[in-house]
């Protein structure tokens, strides 16, 4: 009988394409993951992997056998999750990513509360303004919107993901007037270059009534972060774009004003994403329910979406 360990280094091994890579997911080293897989393998009778100097490759036997085993190991150790726990509390340590400000701002101070109902849990937050990989790279769950959802993957959905313009009321007092979309051309623009792809892209305006329009910012300047964003914004040097979820704060505290407040960008949802596994571990799935229930209690859908109003 093959021990679970070494099915998951195999998995893992699978997933990442090395061992080096695998090993650090599991927090072993690359050896102890190369002699589990060879035990594997002597075990089995068959290779499971081609080896070379730059990448591990599956041969046919082992794509076979990672479809075979793959499922079963994710319910093995949602079963194994479930029952270590503290007097019955879900248990273990927690792995989250979500976005750096978002996290700061409404996640985090929601911590000490979750933490009192569910004091065996350890939490290991990680604030990246990036999609990831939920299963290659260990995460239990992550928050994020305006992308594709990936194949084995759920979600619950939050709130709306808009955008919407931001500029501060001296910049708007010592330049021209923006009365429509097309006014835009004539402004500089603080636009946001995407931390994945290195681009800018180019969003269409839309407003309640469903009306569209294009638009169109002179490149002043480009970041990479929208808190920069915002922050270049707060000196008068432009216009820029960025999800409600970065502009409530500076609309709150008046330091930046909606730029054409009837329009707005739709990019989807902010959901929060988990592994659709049959059993899901009790650690997950009590964070799922605790940030879906504080998001309604604070009415935070209702404040993200752009067309809300106090």
């Amino acid at each position: 009988m093959e021990t679970l360990s070494s099915i998951e280094c195999f998995v893992r091994a699978a997933e990442a394409g090395s061992f080096a890579e695998a090993a650090r997911r599991l927090g072993l080293t690359p050896a102890a993951v190369g002699k589990n897989v060879a035990r594997l393998e002597s075990n089995l009778g068959v290779r499971l992997f081609l080896r070379s100097t730059r990448r591990l490759t599956l041969t046919e036997a082992g794509e076979r056998f990672l479809a075979e085993v793959s499922g079963g190991l994710a319910s093995i150790q949602g079963a194994v999750a479930n029952l270590a726990s503290s007097q019955g509390q879900p248990a273990g340590t927690l792995k989250v990513s979500m976005g750096m400000a978002f996290g700061r701002d409404y996640i985090l101070p929601h911590l000490a509360d979750f933490l009192a109902r569910y004091p065996a849990i350890v939490p290991d937050w990680h604030f990246d303004n990036r999609p990831v990989d939920l299963v290659g790279e260990g995460f239990d769950a992550a928050i994020g919107g305006g992308f594709e959802l990936p194949q084995g993957v759920i979600a619950r959905q939050l709130a709306p993901a808009h955008r919407v313009l931001l500029a501060s009321r001296n910049y708007l007092d010592n330049h021209a007037a923006i009365e429509s979309p097309a006014d835009l051309a004539k402004h500089d623009g603080i636009l946001i270059r995407s931390p994945q792809t290195g681009r800018v892209r180019a969003w269409p305006l839309r407003t309640r009534d469903d009306r569209q329009a294009a638009f169109e910012l002179k490149l002043r300047m480009a970041m990479s972060d929208p808190e920069a964003a915002c922050h270049a914004a707060m000196q008068g040097l432009g216009v820029t774009l960025v999800s409600t979820v970065h502009a409530l704060p500076y609309l709150k505290l008046g330091t930046l004003e909606r730029v054409l407040p009837e329009w707005y960008v739709d990019t989807g949802s902010l959901s929060l994403y988990f592994s659709a596994q049959k059993l899901l571990p009790a650690k997950t799935r009590v964070f799922v329910d605790f940030i879906v229930e504080r998001f309604r209690q604070q009415k935070l859908a209702d404040q993200f979406n752009a067309n809300w109003r106090p």
